[in-house]
């Protein structure tokens, strides 16, 4: 999978509870409107505030409904064992890759432990054909996952470890990755990065900002080789407005305003909802991308 990858967010009611028509409506909408794919269940998703059964529940909904060639899942807990089955049923519902990220809670992590964790991963799906991509997301789990430990791992099964998503906002950890791994799908999480894949070697982006920005982004990429800086600062503008505070909930709140669905601003704690000012800010986000 290259290209214009968006993190989806997964709408709930005010019980918490995931909502199949809404989710289904807004993966639909992001596919036809530029986005090459989607990664269901990240951070954006609120995976981790999903218990297991729900979590299944919306891999289910997304395998069922869109083209699974198109899709990705995250599947990372701090539990190996649990990581594992939710890697599995990834698998079984036809998922191509599983967003893993690195076991968070117990830290320090030696770079041998991190090692030993993956391959544990890879050696618990056997002959099952998903493909392993790791997310490294330092702000979020307190640990960096090093170069190194992706090289070990990509070079002894390359047919298993086959990307990264890279959170960290470092993209010259991005580019060396890049550099010395070019089999190895990289890709930087800010969708500016694509006006410099082409030279960098990046594989895409997955970002959440997406879900606004796709048409923008879907142009950026398909021109990367001559890449127009003028919409690079654009797409520049809109991630800093849509992410300068409070990410997931103004992913969400953009979403309710452009389908009218009021139930897209439900979040589950510890996020808490928008206040008048920053929905203010956001709405000027809203006609900015209506003139664009």
């Amino acid at each position: 999978m290259l290209g214009v990858i968006a993190a989806v967010p997964t709408p709930v009611d005010d019980t918490g509870n995931p909502q199949k028509e809404l989710f289904v409506s807004h993966c639909s909408w992001v596919l036809e409107n530029g986005c090459d794919g989607l990664n269901i269940l990240g951070s954006t998703g609120e995976a981790n505030s999903f218990d297991t059964r729900k979590r299944k529940k919306i891999m289910r909904w997304a395998a069922k409904y869109l083209d699974n060639s198109r899709l990705m899942v995250g599947t990372g807990t701090p539990s190996l064992a649990q990581t594992i089955k939710l890697t599995k049923y990834a698998d079984k519902v036809c998922y191509g890759v599983a967003l893993v990220l690195p076991p968070y809670y117990y830290k320090p992590v030696s770079d041998e432990g991190l090692i030993s964790w993956y391959s544990q991963l890879h050696k618990a799906l056997g002959k099952r054909k998903i493909a392993i991509y790791f997310y490294n997301f330092p702000q979020m789990t307190g640990l960096t996952i090093p170069q190194s430990v992706i090289e070990h791992l990509q070079k002894r099964w390359p047919e298993r470890f086959t990307g990264i998503k890279d959170s960290s906002g470092n993209l010259e950890y991005c580019r060396e990755l890049a550099a010395k791994l070019p089999d190895f799908g990289v890709f930087p999480s800010s969708e500016v990065s694509l006006g410099e894949a082409d030279k960098s070697g990046f594989a895409g982006c997955i970002s959440a900002t997406t879900n606004q920005t796709a048409k923008l982004c879907s142009q950026l990429w398909e021109s990367r080789k001559n890449p127009d800086q003028k919409l690079v600062s654009d797409i520049s503008d809109l991630r800093n407005k849509i992410s300068e505070t409070a990410l997931i909930p103004s992913i969400k709140y953009l979403v309710a305003q452009r389908t009218n669905q009021v139930m897209w601003e439900n979040l589950i704690p510890p996020f808490k909802p928008l206040n008048d000012t920053r929905k203010a800010k956001l709405d000027s986000v809203v006609e900015q991308l209506s003139g664009s």
